[in-house]
């Protein structure tokens, strides 16, 4: 079917829209006829006489275009026609691009187009009106377009009701983005303010171009076992930002690049990215007069678009329209599996930028609100995400864009698997849950109301047996702000791990020496089958973490009984009250002031000082920083190391560092070169150990005939309330036998040893020596002299483990000494 359109000249138009100016209007025109009803529709006619109106048609490919211009006729520079509705988003192809967006309760929508040049004038530089008899399949709109799309970007508008009591939020002025753009334009420095104090400038979604195309160079899915992983959350920004980095492209995609060394002399083999979908830094900017520097959200869990990489986190920022940002974080993706390393997004699939009722309109809640987001009766808005929203994720329509977009993170960015934000509410029922809508069929005694949690949820189902997203990993964090927590009993489809809070819960009361923890404490190192066994899962699927990005970082969780948050500006009244940290060195937490190297600022004021400590003090602690490395190097389960946490990096007691974008969330490279770099040492042979066991990172639990538990005496373990005790022997067929202890009291202890005639036991990992004595690797100076400090103990088959430490020893064949005649 031929398409008609009329091409109007913009001074016919009044503005409707604050500060952008519409230079032409390409309207839908069956007949001239239609002219009458346009003129009655503004404040003036279209033209003051006729004889002023030059009409022509021009048919070019099945398309009719209509110009209607003041004087000479204007060709318009782009030929229109029908289009498809599938697949969604904007797609390349037969020599244009075809816009498909979901839209069901809209009543008439727009394609804008904006040249880079005019979106920085906040201008629009043509707009396609779309039909609804033509321009709609179901609830798709869609449009063909051929032109010159060199530096163009992208939008809809969408007209309809605008009542949000009932959930609506239509609004025809607003400009937004498409739910399926690649990449999202508008700022292309990290945290720069406009000139006129606007956070929220107008966005736009960059129009594909098929000759984009990136090198992979051969590039295929690692496919690691996942009881083989040892996971790196990191945050792209804070990893390289600090000076200290010495880099040429510092907080970037590029940054990460030149830093993929340091991931592999560390060890470890998956880096977990904190959120790199495009969001809005400055999406609550405020002045800090704590910390003299402005208030961000450096975290970025409160994504724009889940289809468009953090355009402000690459070194070219919005150059080509974004495309080669896109490119960066390919490369970035490409030269980690270079490495060995594989790369797991974290997505928030949970709530969006858009907030509650007063939040803006940029894309989701101006396309279709009822549809996207989980709404009550009057149109208020659920909130499990304690963040004003959440994303509607089994509807039918949000959970197959969920589908889609982590089919393209996969097919087209190469990530090897997602940690899903709050993927508890992943599981809660959709508003307006209808069991025939779902399943097909009634469900008996289904009353289920929104946010309900269901034992089968369908996006849960989907994405574990979708065909494309088979194999990559896929972890949730088993809770959500609304107080669901399912660590344990997260629908799982034999697949899912989950980020496994009580493993950390466990390990960081008996470490502070909390009652009535040994035993929990010791199932913890055997991956928690009290959580996982029942339900058929493996070690695998608990992510053993002690600290991450939310919480304190393992240096402060033994530096600090409370937290210190008051730079945040919240009053001390944000992050967790409940740490279960312990100050155990110097009363850092009681002093107003640590001797500190000068390197840091140090604001003050009449109640606060706030900085590090010391990182002599730090470096005291050292050892007791190990006991809590070892239970998830040293046990079943995937470990997860938090970024900076290899070197001993301190917040200054800050357990909620989600709007510092400074050297409290830097990676402190200095620090990893001074004396702390002793822990990082300790660190990079504890993961090498972990990777040479075979006993470690078993696929099933371990049973008696490889595991025995031990107490201060072999084969009697200590399972009372009073313990602080824990000891475990393991058979491996690398390493013959491996003895591991914890001593958790502050008390030392002599331990007897368990006997193995023919054999005696040899000291490998002592948390209760200096370094670089911790680790007695074979290499290592002077390594005979310290071991025969402790003969007497090893021959009498005993070893002395001071408070707060542990140990690793390994079972060699006994080689009796020579007597001198």
């Amino acid at each position: 079917m031929e398409s008609h359109y009329l091409v109007i000249s913009s001074s016919c138009f009044p503005y409707n829209a604050p500060n952008l100016h519409h230079p032409r209007k390409l309207l839908p025109l069956p007949s001239l006829s239609a002219i009458a009803g346009i003129r009655n529709r503004f404040s003036r006619p279209i033209h003051r006489n006729r004889s002023d109106l030059a009409v022509k048609a021009r048919r070019d490919g099945g398309a009719t275009e209509l110009l209607v211009v003041d004087g000479e006729p204007e060709l318009s520079r782009f030929q229109v026609s029908r289009g498809s509705p599938s697949p969604l988003g904007a797609t390349s192809r037969d020599g244009g691009v075809n816009f498909a967006v979901f839209a069901g309760n809209a009543v008439n929508a727009t394609l804008c187009l904006m040249a880079l040049s005019d979106l920085e004038q906040n201008r629009v530089t043509e707009e396609i009106p779309l039909d609804v008899a033509t321009n709609r399949t179901g609830n798709v709109w869609h449009v063909f377009v051929k032109g010159d799309f060199k530096d163009m970007l992208y939008g809809y508008k969408f007209d309809g009701k605008f009542s949000p009591e009932e959930g609506y939020y239509f609004d025809p002025s607003q400009i937004l983005l498409d739910p399926y753009g690649k990449a999202v334009i508008r700022r292309g420095e990290y945290g720069t303010v406009g000139p006129d104090g606007n956070c929220w400038p107008q966005m736009a979604c960059a129009v594909p171009s098929s000759s984009d195309e990136f090198d992979w160079e051969g590039d295929l899915p690692l496919k690691y076992p996942q009881k083989d992983l040892i996971i790196y959350e990191m945050h792209v920004r804070g990893f390289t930002r600090h000076e200290s980095s010495g880099i040429e492209f510092p907080g970037t995609y590029l940054g990460v690049v030149e830093k993929l060394d340091h991931l592999q002399e560390l060890g470890v083999n998956c880096i977990e990215l904190m959120p790199c979908h495009e969001f809005n830094e400055l999406e609550y900017c405020s002045y800090k007069t704590a910390m003299g520097d402005h208030k961000v959200n450096f975290w970025g869990y409160s994504t724009v678009n889940y289809f468009s990489p953090m355009l402000r986190y690459s070194s070219v920022g919005t150059h080509n329209c974004g495309h080669d940002a896109v490119k960066e974080l390919k490369l970035l993706i490409r030269e980690a599996h270079k490495r060995g390393i594989e790369v797991i997004m974290d997505v928030v699939f949970n709530h969006t930028a858009e907030g509650n009722e007063n939040g803006p309109i940029l894309s989701f809640r101006g396309v279709d609100n009822r549809v996207y987001y989980m709404l009550a009766p009057k149109g208020e808005f659920y909130n499990y995400s304690g963040c004003g929203n959440t994303f509607n994720c089994n509807h039918p329509v949000v959970r197959q864009f969920i589908v889609d977009c982590l089919r393209y993170w996969v097919t087209e960015m190469h990530v090897d698997g997602f940690r899903f934000d709050l993927a508890s509410i992943m599981t809660r029922g959709s508003s307006l849950w209808n069991a025939v809508n779902i399943y097909g069929s009634p469900v008996e005694g289904d009353l289920l109301t929104t946010g309900t949690p269901l034992s089968s949820p369908p996006l849960i189902d989907l994405l574990s047996n979708d065909p494309i997203l088979h194999g990559v990993k896929l972890i949730a964090e088993a809770w959500d702000a609304g107080g669901l927590y399912q660590v344990g009993s997260f629908p799982h489809w034999g697949i899912w791990s989950e980020w496994n809070g009580k493993y950390r819960d466990t390990v960081r009361q008996f470490i502070k020496g909390t009652d009535g923890l040994a035993g929990a404490f010791a199932k913890s190192l055997c991956g928690s089958p009290n959580l996982y066994q029942a339900g058929g899962r493996k070690p695998w699927n608990s992510i053993n973490f002690v600290s991450a990005h939310d919480g304190f970082s393992l240096a402060d969780l033994v530096s600090y009984n409370n937290k210190h948050n008051l730079a945040n500006g919240e009053d001390n009244n944000d992050g967790e009250k409940h740490n279960n940290s312990w100050n155990c060195g110097e009363a850092v937490d009681e002093r107003l002031q640590v001797l500190c190297k000068g390197e840091e600022k140090i604001i003050q004021n009449k109640d606060f000082t706030i900085f590090p400590p010391d990182m002599t003090v730090i470096y005291i602690q050292m050892p007791i920083i190990a006991i809590p490395t070892f239970p998830f190097l040293g046990g079943q389960g995937v470990p997860m190391i938090y970024m900076g946490d290899e070197y001993g990096h301190t917040k200054g007691g800050n357990n909620n560092t989600y709007c510092h974008d400074n050297y409290i969330n830097y990676f402190r490279w200095d620090k990893k070169e001074d004396s702390s770099s002793d822990f990082f040492r300790f660190c990079c042979f504890m993961t090498k150990f972990r990777r040479e066991c075979e006993s470690l990172g078993l696929h099933d639990f371990p049973t008696a005939e490889r595991l025995q538990w031990h107490g201060h005496a072999p084969k009697v373990p200590d399972w009372s309330e009073t313990s602080r005790f824990v000891a475990v022997s393991l058979k491996d067929s690398v390493k013959g036998e491996i003895y591991i202890a914890f001593n958790a009291s502050h008390l030392p202890v002599t331990v007897s040893l368990p006997e193995r005639p023919g054999y005696r036991w040899e000291p490998l990992v002592d948390t209760g020596k200096p370094a670089p004595y911790d680790f007695l690797t074979l290499d290592l100076p002077e390594r005979e002299t310290v071991v025969k400090q402790y003969e007497h103990f090893l021959d009498a088959n005993l070893y002395p483990m001071l408070s707060y430490s542990s140990i690793i020893l390994l079972l060699a064949p006994y080689v009796a000494k020579e007597t001198s005649s």
